[in-house]
C-alpha cells in the first residue's frame, strides 16, 4: 500500500469519511433518501456508486471518539468489504481528521487484511493500490506507511502464532522460525538445549520440560541500536507451546484453547519485528524459554522440590506451567 500526497480528478474508488457531526453538515450534499440509511455513527457503512465512482461513506461515530476507535471502524471495513475493495488509487477524504488519526485509520486498513493462515491476498496489500491524500505532506505520509507497516509485520506475526494448531507449532519449528527470523533481522541468536540448562540450573524451566518429547530450547534473542548509550531493555515471553497442565491435567473442556499459551511469547516476536523494522533506538534483550508442558513417565509430579536458576527451591502443588 502507498500513500501519496495528491488528489486526481476522477477516481474509481474513494473512501469517504464522516463523524455524526460532520455528516450532519454535509448530508445536504447528498441524495436526502441516504440518511435514512447513514448517519455517521460508528461502523456504519453505506456504499454510494455512479457511472465512473464506487464511493464508501464510513461512519466514525461522535467527534469525540478515541483515536484507536478509528482503527477499530478501519479494521471492521477493511473485513467486511474485503472482496468490493479494488487495487486502484483511492481517495481518502476527512478533511477533520489528525495526523494521528488518520495513521490509526492506515492501521486498521492493514490489520483488517488479517485472517489465518495469513497471506497478502487482500487487495489493500496489491502494490497498485494506492490512497491518496493530500491533508498531510508526503513526508508524514511516508512515516505513516513505514510505522504501520512494520506494526502490522510484528502483530501479524504474533496472531499468526497464537492461532496455529497444535500440530504445526511444536518446539522445533518454532526454533527454526526465530532462527530464521534473526537472520532476517540481524539479531543475536543463542539458544540452550536441555543439556546446557542443566548445566545453567533453570531447574524450573527444565521441571516442565522434563515431560516432554521434545529437547529444551531456551532461546535469547538480542536487538542491538547503533545509538550509543541507549537503555536495554529485557522482555521474557511465557513459551509453554502447549500446557497440558501435566499431571496435575486442565479441564478437558478447554483443554483446546492452550495453544496459545504462549501469548507473551509471541508479544515478544511481535515487538522484536518492530522494533527491528523502525530500528528503535533501544536495546532489547529478549528470552523465550521454548517448550510444551506434557505428560509422560518423566512428567514432574505434585510434590516434587525443584530449585530455581536463582537457587531458590520451589515445592510443587499443582503441575501448570504457571501454577506450579
Amino acid at each position: 500500500m502507498k500513500l501519496i500526497n495528491k488528489k486526481n480528478k476522477k477516481y474509481i474508488q474513494v473512501f469517504q469519511l464522516f463523524t455524526e457531526e460532520e455528516w450532519t453538515k454535509s448530508a445536504k450534499n447528498y441524495n436526502k433518501n441516504i440518511s435514512s440509511f447513514f448517519s455517521g455513527k460508528k461502523y456504519e457503512i453505506f456504499i454510494h456508486t455512479n457511472e465512473e465512482t464506487v464511493t464508501y461513506l464510513i461512519g466514525l461515530g461522535k467527534s469525540t471518539m478515541q483515536n484507536f476507535e478509528i482503527q477499530q471502524v478501519a479494521v471492521k471495513f477493511s473485513q467486511i468489504q474485503k472482496e468490493k475493495i479494488q487495487a486502484v488509487p483511492t481517495l481518502v477524504l476527512a478533511d477533520f481528521l489528525k495526523e494521528k488519526q488518520f495513521e490509526e485509520f492506515v492501521k486498521g486498513l492493514l490489520l483488517g487484511t488479517y485472517s489465518y493462515p495469513f497471506d497478502k491476498k487482500h487487495s489493500i496489500w496489491n502494490p497498485k493500490f494506492e490512497i491518496h491524500f493530500e491533508n498531510l505532506s508526503q513526508k508524514k505520509l511516508d512515516a505513516i506507511g513505514t510505522k504501520s507497516e512494520a506494526l502490522v509485520n510484528g502483530q501479524t506475526a504474533c496472531q499468526e502464532w497464537l492461532n496455529k494448531p497444535a500440530n504445526l507449532k511444536k518446539p522445533d519449528i518454532l526454533s527454526s522460525y526465530l532462527k530464521n527470523l534473526a537472520k532476517k533481522y540481524d539479531l543475536k541468536y543463542t539458544v540452550f538445549n536441555r543439556k546446557k540448562c542443566e548445566e545453567l540450573g533453570l531447574g524450573a524451566y527444565l521441571s516442565v520440560n522434563q515431560g516432554s518429547a521434545y529437547d529444551a530450547a531456551f532461546t535469547i534473542i538480542e536487538y542491538k541500536t547503533t545509538v550509543k548509550n541507549a537503555k536495554t531493555f529485557g522482555l521474557v515471553g511465557k513459551c509453554v507451546l502447549f500446557d497440558t497442565g501435566g499431571i496435575s491435567l486442565k479441564d478437558h473442556n478447554n483443554m483446546h484453547y492452550m495453544k496459545s499459551d504462549m501469548g507473551g511469547a509471541t508479544a515478544v516476536i511481535g515487538t522484536l519485528i518492530y522494533a527491528a523494522e523502525m530500528q528503535i533506538p533501544v536495546n532489547i534483550i529478549a528470552i523465550l524459554p521454548i517448550t510444551d508442558n506434557a505428560i509422560s513417565e518423566r512428567a514432574f509430579l505434585p510434590s516434587d522440590v525443584i530449585t530455581a536458576y536463582n537457587g531458590k527451591t520451589i515445592e510443587v502443588l499443582n503441575t501448570d506451567a504457571e501454577a506450579g
